[in-house]
């Protein structure tokens, strides 16, 4: 079953029929409001809101290991994640849609990033973060969509919530990331951790505020361009869902906690035995 996460302007879509709502608890706190098993054409998938049903929650303040745990625990096979983010570069419009295949973290270690630690000792490698096998399948599904796919772009992830100084802006574009946002991390690396593909469908919003010939983000302009991009992004919901499997043959499994724990099995700590063995299910 395939996992969604709606970000900004992606909280809920209208053409959702809601199946059940599902248990939000976990071992890590409570996951978002908005958790639920939804169904669309008559296919299933689960729903989580990212900042909640009502979008109450800041970047830093997302629970997202208790997110990803859930998702995984209720069976999902893959993750798709809706996000709006700002431009930094002008051949990306506000309205278009990118795939980044790499990340820059630019966090401030606020938020509870692993679910390594206090005893459970190891390694994931996160030299490819996204699943670009999901990518490439979504590359062959949309082409006959009205608006602008880019593949293959970096994210640079800021803390928030605040924008960037003009002068962060500039410095993340000689770094060559392509476009700016608060929410991926760390979703992406809990996602591979867990075992999960995860594919990041980012649309964007404004041009940051690198340039002063264009006008820089303002909140305002950000929700009239998110109203435009939700429907973009359930017709992408749409496309994905026609392809049985569209995890099928990712390796997102070869670089999680399965492989990547740096001690012996019986040597996890019994009060973490339970919810490691479920992140280290084989999908």
């Amino acid at each position: 079953m395939l996992g969604i996460i709606g970000g900004s302007g992606f909280e809920k879509f209208e053409e959702f029929e809601t199946v059940e709502l599902l248990n939000r608890e976990t071992p890590f706190g409570e996951a978002a409001s908005g958790f639920k098993k939804v169904k669309v054409e008559g296919k299933e998938f689960l729903f989580i809101s990212r900042h909640g049903d009502h979008h109450e929650h800041l970047p830093s303040e997302i629970n997202f290991r208790a997110n990803i745990y859930a998702m995984k625990k209720m069976g999902v096979k893959a993750i798709v994640s809706f996000s709006a983010v700002g431009s930094l570069q002008k051949e990306f419009a506000p309205g278009d849609l990118v795939i980044p295949y790499q990340y820059i973290d630019r966090t401030k270690s606020i938020r509870a990033h692993t679910f390594l630690g206090g005893g459970l000792i190891g390694h994931v490698s996160l030299a490819k973060p996204i699943c670009e096998t999901m990518a490439e399948r979504l590359k062959e599904l949309v082409t006959n969509v009205n608006f602008k796919i880019h593949f293959g772009q970096t994210y640079v992830c800021i803390e928030g919530p605040c924008f960037s100084t003009k002068a962060e802006s500039n410095t993340y574009r000689q770094m060559q990331a392509q476009i700016i946002g608060m929410s991926n991390f760390p979703e992406y690396a809990l996602a591979r951790e867990a075992g999960l593909p995860y594919l990041p469908c980012c649309f964007v919003t404004d041009y940051d505020c690198w340039d002063d010939s264009i006008p820089h983000v303002t909140v305002e302009e950000v929700i009239k361009v998110m109203r435009n991009n939700n429907a973009k992004a359930f017709s992408i919901l749409k496309s994905l869902l026609k392809s049985n499997e569209i995890w099928k043959d990712s390796h997102a499994n070869e670089g999680g906690l399965r492989t990547g724990l740096f001690m012996p099995p019986e040597a996890i700590p019994s009060e973490k035995r339970p919810w490691v063995d479920v992140l280290m299910k084989l999908n």
